[in-house]
């Protein structure tokens, strides 16, 4: 399969950028698209197999997940920005990620599986062929993660927005289906979403083939480049990661999955709020790899103001619905994932700092500096859900989440504003940001229709 893929190396033109306002709102745009459709989703399962089989299918997707982030040792940073400054590499990088995926993704599931017979209650006592299927799936998630970044680099945001949209498109409309039929169950549940995941990792592989310089022969000197690059971000990557998905592999194992099912819920909503950091974040780091510090700490600095003024709202409007989310859309029995929403919701806040922020050090060759903020975030977690979670179990978690993202927030903004020599208090908002960036969207907007009226103007004349 891999000879197939290998092609000679071709010169391509510079990637054309794309104005950042565009990119950014286009990125958060598809990320509320996927969360609607996810929630769609979640809603399917939710009623048709009610919180503990809620809590199931979301334990076998952190387990798939949360795993395939612990196998990527960090080569998806390494190829954000040895694609981003040194592009004759990619066919040799894109090669390298899928024999570093099938290697690293087989060696991660091989350990978890050791772990879940000798620790059986890690599996969350879920059947040994559901786990087994989570398992499987993890060397092709490796690779789609290897694959963004590398797509990214050369602002493809698009294709990487597009194979973000095909995994909650294609699980919805599978689950959706089947559960009309009243035949969904767990299995063919989580069977939907490694589905949606394939089809994306597909989608990316085509792109790199034919836009993106392909696949060359791979270079053992390249990867170990990258594996270097990777280790030094990887702790931290893991620790963040660790932070988002952990406190639910506990809860479930902890808890049980009916108290999983809840803060599943809660988490799902509370994440709507992470959409924004994360859409500038991704879209910035192409930028950011080719920019001088200053000018990446001024960039980042003026993304990190528009992202809290544009959370601020959002945040408060989840407080007063809560109850609405939670037990209107998804009934009565999830009356018990209105308080850890709640208690969630304030913890945004360190996630803008974290992945604004954090995201503006590791382009700038800084990895270590984030990695020290998320570490002080994961300490924190861990802590406070082991201490929570066994007598509160779904708002332990929240409450442990929401300090933790907090105090890792607060960290990355003192080791910015130290590592950049850049004033800690020109990171406050000033109310400006977002009028700015609204006018520069206009301005492109404005830019493009006028060249459309001059196009169909001179056809007109001919």
């Amino acid at each position: 399969m891999l000879g197939i893929l290998v092609s000679s190396p071709e010169r391509r033109p510079p990637p054309r950028r794309p104005p950042l306002a565009v990119s950014a709102l286009g990125t958060f745009g598809t990320q509320l698209a996927v969360a609607a459709l996810s929630l769609v989703n979640v809603l399917v399962i939710a009623r048709s197999l009610g919180a503990e089989g809620r809590g199931e299918v979301a334990f076998l997707g952190t387990i798939a997940f949360l795993t395939s982030q612990l196998a990527s040792v960090g080569v998806q940073q390494a190829n954000a920005n040895l694609a981003g400054r040194e592009p004759e590499l990619r066919p040799s990088l894109a090669t390298n990620s899928a024999l570093l995926a099938l290697g690293l993704g087989l060696a991660a599931a091989a350990i978890v599986a050791l772990l879940i017979a000798l620790v059986p209650a890690v599996g969350g006592g879920l059947p040994v062929e559901l786990l087994l299927c989570a398992l499987a799936a993890i060397p092709m998630l490796v690779f789609q993660t290897f694959l963004v970044f590398m797509v990214r680099a050369d602002y493809g945001f698009g294709v990487a927005n597009a194979s973000m949209l095909v995994v909650p498109a294609v699980t919805t409309l599978l689950n959706g289906t089947v559960a009309l039929a009243g035949g969904l169950t767990v299995g063919r549940a989580f069977g939907a979403w490694v589905i949606g995941q394939a089809l994306a990792t597909a989608l990316l592989v085509v792109h790199v083939q034919r836009g993106l310089a392909g696949f060359g022969r791979p270079n053992a000197a390249l990867a170990r480049r990258a594996l270097l690059f990777g280790a030094q971000t990887h702790a931290g990557r893991i620790m963040l990661l660790g932070n988002y998905k952990l406190d639910q592999w506990l809860v479930g194992s902890i808890a049980g999955q009916r108290e999983l099912g809840l803060y599943s819920i809660a988490v799902t909503w509370a994440e709507t709020l992470f959409y924004l950091p994360t859409a500038l974040a991704g879209v910035q780091r192409a930028d950011l790899v080719r920019a001088s510090a200053r000018e990446a700490a001024r960039s980042a600095a003026a993304g990190f103001r528009a992202a809290v003024l544009a959370t601020i709202p959002l945040a408060i409007g989840l407080l007063v619905a809560a109850p609405v989310l939670c037990v209107t859309v998804f009934g009565e029995e999830f009356r018990g994932s209105i308080d850890p929403l709640r208690v969630l919701v304030p913890g945004a806040f360190g996630i803008v700092a974290l992945k604004v922020l954090g995201e503006a050090m590791t382009a700038q060759r800084r990895p270590l500096r984030e990695a020290a903020a998320i570490a002080v975030a994961f300490v924190v977690i861990v802590a406070l859900d082991i201490l929570l979670i066994p007598e509160h179990g779904a708002l332990g978690a929240a409450v442990a989440s929401t300090v933790a993202y907090l105090a890792g927030g607060l960290t990355i903004v003192l080791l910015f504003s130290r590592g950049f020599d850049f004033p800690a208090a020109r990171l406050v908002p000033r109310g400006n940001e977002l009028p700015w960036f609204w006018s520069k969207l206009r301005a492109v907007v404005d830019r493009r229709r006028i060249a459309a009226d001059a196009g169909e103007s001179e056809a007109g004349k001919a």
